[in-house]
């Protein structure tokens, strides 16, 4: 049987369903494109373009970061939308599904500036897919918000419109590996395993730099395939080579397999080290207690405390909204999805415009103070304001080691 379909947001529904579901949405479009609020003209939709990995393998951060783009646009439509000079305008989102492939993601940017004609961007999933698609921003003179890429390759083009939220990768590998030298001195010999994509694959590198730098020996570094299905092998090459510390770099669904299967195989070590699943409650969920003494590291936690001048006024409200919101602890891919939001909205309301010029330099300018912490962009674009900080997976849940103002624990070791 063949069903014709309708495509609403990211939804794509059959038949009848979806011609139901498409007049309803077409009410709800007039209202949020500011064409009628209560039966009055009203200003129009800011729009933002937003390509997302919804479904394939990176669907699970897809998801999550629509979760925080969601919940900021919720919220500030709700207080009657972003104060542009004297009005407020409602915000749309424009969704497009780039299934997990990047070169898809720079196809629907493409899309998203030249036929829906999107006011500002918000970045694909990611540092690869962060970089490909900037080149589309760049192009038509779209201010971008990355809230997923890390890795300074992304940033090294000499583009003025790509702004990110997280700080570079070696303010996580830095931390760590202190951590780690203080906290374990019998730890020597390091192996990496890293998914071979532009961020999984430098985050590897830049541990293997901050081990080397404190004296460590790199007895295993070896890439894997985007979409691996059995690391037994490389595993099985690193239990020969008897490290005190295993890291491995990649997303939810390649660190839960290495876990497990690491169990299957025996593999044991003092610090086990994976970047950045555990920060995420499926990686507890899905391994039980393998995810026990895990450490990892990232941008943003629900143990920050920042007060902050958003629309959420700090960390501890936005994870209270979050939370009656889904229903669940916001993670860090959640919280940046809102961060980018937050910065866009204050660079508007400072700027008193929606001209992309004004707006960009306003973004340069810096000095947001939202509930992801301060955010302030060096001169090529990325975060260099907050501290991330580090934790550990310690009786099923996320403690936080590092920085001191929001530790809740130390380091807990493993048995070889």
């Amino acid at each position: 049987m063949n069903f014709r379909t309708v495509r609403l947001g990211v939804l794509t529904l059959p038949g009848a369903t979806a011609l139901r579901v498409a007049a309803r949405a077409a009410v709800a479009a007039l209202t949020v494109s500011g064409i009628m609020t209560n039966g009055l003209a009203a200003e129009p939709a800011i729009r933002i373009g937003a390509p997302l990995p919804l479904t394939g393998a990176l669907s699970p951060e897809g998801v999550k970061l629509q979760q925080g783009y969601e919940l900021w646009k919720d919220t500030v439509n709700a207080a009657g939308g972003i104060a542009v000079g004297a009005v407020k305008r409602p915000i749309e989102i424009v969704y497009y599904d780039y299934q997990s492939v990047t070169p898809k993601a720079v196809q629907l940017a493409e899309k998203l500036a030249t036929d829906d004609k999107v006011d500002f961007m918000f970045s694909p999933f990611g540092s690869g897919a962060s970089k490909a698609a900037s080149t589309v921003s760049e192009r038509y003179g779209i201010p971008t918000l990355a809230p997923t890429a890390s890795s300074s390759e992304v940033y090294d083009q000499g583009y003025k419109n790509l702004f990110g939220t997280f700080t570079a990768n070696d303010t996580l590998s830095e931390p760590m590996a202190d951590i780690v030298k203080a906290r374990a001195p019998n730890v020597k010999r390091v192996a990496i395993l890293a998914r071979n994509d532009l961020y999984p694959l430098a985050l590897g590198q830049e541990f293997e730099k901050s081990s080397k730098k404190r004296g460590l020996e790199i007895v295993y570094f070896e890439k894997y395939a985007i979409n691996t299905l059995d690391h037994a092998s490389a595993l099985t090459e690193i239990k020969a080579a008897k490290p005190d510390w295993i890291i491995a770099t990649g997303y939810i669904n390649d660190m839960i397999l290495i876990r497990k299967q690491m169990a299957d195989l025996g593999i044991k070590a003092q610090i086990v080290t994976m970047i950045n699943a555990p920060a995420y409650q499926e990686f507890i969920d899905a391994t039980g207690p393998l995810a026990d003494n895990v450490t990892s590291a990232t941008w943003w936690h629900p143990a920050v405390r920042y007060e902050s001048k958003d629309v959420f006024g700090s960390s501890v409200k936005y994870t209270e909204m979050f939370q009656k919101k889904f229903n669940a602890l916001p993670d860090f891919t959640n919280a940046t999805g809102s961060s980018v939001g937050v910065v866009l909205q204050m660079a508007i309301e400072r700027a008193g415009t929606v001209d992309r010029d004004k707006v960009r330099e306003t973004l340069v300018k810096g000095g947001f103070d939202t509930f992801f912490g301060p955010l302030s962009f060096n001169g090529v674009g990325q975060a260099i304001s907050y501290v991330p900080p580090v934790f550990q997976i310690q009786n099923g849940k996320p403690v936080v080691i590092y920085p001191d103002v929001i530790k809740g624990g130390d380091l807990k070791l493993g048995v070889r």
